[in-house]
């Protein structure tokens, strides 16, 4: 029978021959390299984070009507934020950044329905952060957040991409959108990193934070196309201008004949139909499986809200749509969303 031996510590492979520990255990150089991914991050991008107050003025003068987070985008105090953070101020407050400084600042636009905001502070020396697209994130891939969790300017937090494609219902007033391809993460967002930044390892900005569903939940308006869309328009003109027919409705597969002879597998199913909409005076119904619209590809609500632009308001568009296994044609002409 053998006996069992001791393993002496110069045999063990973390050290050495002298029964000294070797610096670095078997997975320090990919911890060293996770801590260090993060600090860089922290580093090149927490100098463009500012904790953001919007005020609302009264008979006492002015008061706190909201906080969060805000990273600077342009030189020239141009900044990003979420839409719910501004919501109910005057339009005025302070950004006040982590080297100590602290700037009066305007809100230039809000856009409740994709909740995301721009903001100017009082400057023409900020530190831009660069915007990355989040069309290139992968689930798994390493996220840090940087915003004033608590008040805390400067605070960051580390973690990944833990789902993509999420949706976010908003709503402003009448009117309700789905924010679309919405990031999930499981670094941790608390009250007051809203409006902060969400960045990939290379300290590019793919997300505004912007609301906390859970423990280790977080969700994050994606940087992309159409975002930088709606961060130009509000630039420009403070409001974003979005088309209306007066449907809601959701994705559902093409019966197979259908699906063969507009070679895509799903469209939109009407729910309902506004009455007084554009969609109810060209006779739409519910029930009506949309496909198409001005010869684009229509699959989920999606789609449809990215047609929905607002160089489309007043002009007429074609919308291909099945009704009862046949394909059928209408003309349509969007009016202005009000909120």
């Amino acid at each position: 029978m053998g006996s069992l031996r001791l393993i002496s510590s110069s045999s063990r492979p973390d050290s050495s021959p002298d029964g000294n520990l070797i610096e670095g255990l078997p997975d320090a150089g990919a911890l060293d390299a996770y801590s260090r991914t993060v600090s860089e991050v922290a580093e090149r991008l927490g100098p463009s984070v500012a904790h953001v107050t919007v005020t609302r003025r009264g008979r006492r003068g002015s008061r706190r009507a909201g906080t969060g987070s805000g990273v600077a985008i342009s030189s020239d105090g141009f900044m990003l934020s979420a839409a719910h953070v501004v919501a109910g101020g005057d339009g005025r407050g302070y950004a006040a950044f982590p080297d100590g400084s602290e700037l009066g600042l305007e809100v230039v636009g809000a856009d409740p329905l994709s909740d995301l905001a721009v903001l100017r502070a009082e400057s023409r020396d900020l530190l831009p952060a660069e915007l990355g697209d989040a069309e290139e994130l992968r689930v798994g891939q390493l996220v840090v957040a940087i915003g004033s969790p608590f008040g805390f300017s400067g605070s960051v937090t580390a973690g990944v991409v833990s789902a993509l494609g999420r949706s976010l219902p908003t709503r402003s007033r009448s009117a309700s959108r789905l924010v679309e391809n919405v990031i999930q993460t499981d670094a941790s967002l608390n009250p007051g990193n809203s409006g902060g930044a969400l960045a990939d390892g290379l300290s590019r900005v793919v997300g505004v934070n912007t609301a906390v569903a859970g423990v280790g939940l977080g969700l994050a308006v994606p940087i992309n196309g159409t975002t930088r869309r709606i961060v130009a328009e509000l630039m420009r003109d403070g409001r974003v201008r979005r088309a209306y027919i007066g449907v809601t409705g959701g994705s559902r597969p093409l019966p197979p004949r259908q699906a063969a002879a507009v070679g895509r597998r799903s469209g939109v199913e009407i729910v309902e139909v506004v009455e007084g909409s554009p969609a109810a005076g060209s006779g739409l119904r519910a029930g009506d499986l949309i496909v198409a619209a001005d010869g684009e590809a229509v699959e989920d609500v999606g789609d449809l809200q990215r047609l929905m632009s607002g160089d489309r308001i007043g002009r007429s568009m074609t919308l291909r749509f099945d009704r009862g296994g046949r394909l059928t044609e209408v003309e349509i002409v969007p009016r202005e969303l009000e909120d």
